[in-house]
């Protein structure tokens, strides 16, 4: 009796666990099908890299942050920007339509490699690279390792020190097993990504509005595919490799720098990400947003579009005048 009780329950199990499966792989078809991707790809290094090269001018780099890809940026800003600069917009290894071989690396000096490549493949001469919450860290080892690849830095909610503990909204990546990531990617977190999306995308907008339509054209139903979960996991675990070394480098940084950064940030700490910062690089040019929250790129965009064309103009490769932004 025992025996055929246990044995009903492990099928039961099984059931379950495929037809968990089942669904995220139809969730994933659907969502392919109905947000294709928008960009061009390239292969670097035995990784295939997504992204958008759109508008003339002199160059911007825009690189997502954690869990993002490049509808984040095309969502308000690409439209603001592309009628003065070249603005090429990059879907991050692992994230997006960008895919990441099983054995490669994730921390922020791998990833920055990979986007100097990616730099020098395309011809980017020294472009103003704007980074977005995790993005900005990785903008960040891009000019620490590569100075001579990057003429500025415009950061936008940042990144810049070892956070004291993990956001809320990204609590449930933090899964240091890659099988389990991939085990828990193709069973619960498609199911749990739609229960609590509303509640994740508060705390990620808050207190500004989250945008009805950012579930297509901020890429939000992107997230629900497994290969975002497990892209996103990856990223935040291998983060803290370089995070906790990198404050110490700064002083190095001798390129204009600016921080923008929403008072009400319910993600990063402004005090931590922005203000410790500037102690560390007296020069950087910091703008706060009152009452803005971490996506301000999205909910401020005529904000974002304004700093970033302010700090490129005080980017020595970037010396054009420009058209008034917005």
């Amino acid at each position: 009796m025992i025996v055929w009780i246990a044995g009903l329950a492990i099928a039961l199990i099984l059931l379950i666990l495929i037809g968990l499966v089942l669904f995220t792989a139809w969730t994933a078809r659907q969502v392919e099908q109905k947000m294709p991707a928008p960009g061009q790809f390239i292969d670097i290094d035995g990784t295939r890299l997504h992204y958008l090269d759109k508008g003339s001018g002199p160059t911007l780099l825009l690189v997502h942050g954690l869990a993002g890809e490049v509808h984040n940026f095309t969502h308000s800003l690409l439209g603001r920007l592309a009628h003065n600069f070249r603005v090429v917009i990059l879907d991050r290894p692992g994230s997006g339509y960008s895919s990441r071989p099983n054995d490669a690396l994730a921390p922020l000096t791998a990833q920055a490699r990979i986007i100097s490549r990616f730099c020098q493949a395309l011809a980017l001469e020294r472009p103003l690279v704007v980074g977005h919450s995790l993005g900005g860290a990785i903008a960040l080892a891009l000019a620490l390792d590569y100075p001579e690849q990057v003429g500025g830095l415009a950061l936008i909610a940042p990144v810049t020190h070892q956070p004291e503990q993990v956001p809320p909204p990204f609590d449930g990546l933090t899964i240091g097993s890659p099988l389990l990531r991939r085990l828990i990617a193709w069973t619960a977190a498609t199911p749990l990504s739609i229960a609590n999306r509303e509640r994740a995308l508060t705390t990620l907008f808050g207190p500004q509005p989250v945008p009805d339509d950012f579930a297509t054209r901020g890429g939000g139903l992107l997230s629900l595919r497994p290969c975002a979960f497990i892209g996103a996991a990856t990223d935040l675990m291998a983060a803290e490799q370089d995070l906790v070394g990198m404050p110490a480098r700064y002083k190095d940084l001798a390129i204009p720098v600016g921080i923008l950064f929403g008072t009400e940030d319910r993600i990063l700490d402004p005090a931590l990400h922005a203000q410790e910062f500037v102690s560390k690089v007296p020069g950087t040019d910091l703008e706060l947003i009152e009452g803005g929250g971490h996506m301000i790129l999205i909910s401020s965009a005529d904000q974002a579009a304004a700093f970033i064309a302010r700090i490129a103009r005080r980017t020595t490769a970037i010396d054009a005048p420009l058209a008034p932004v917005g």
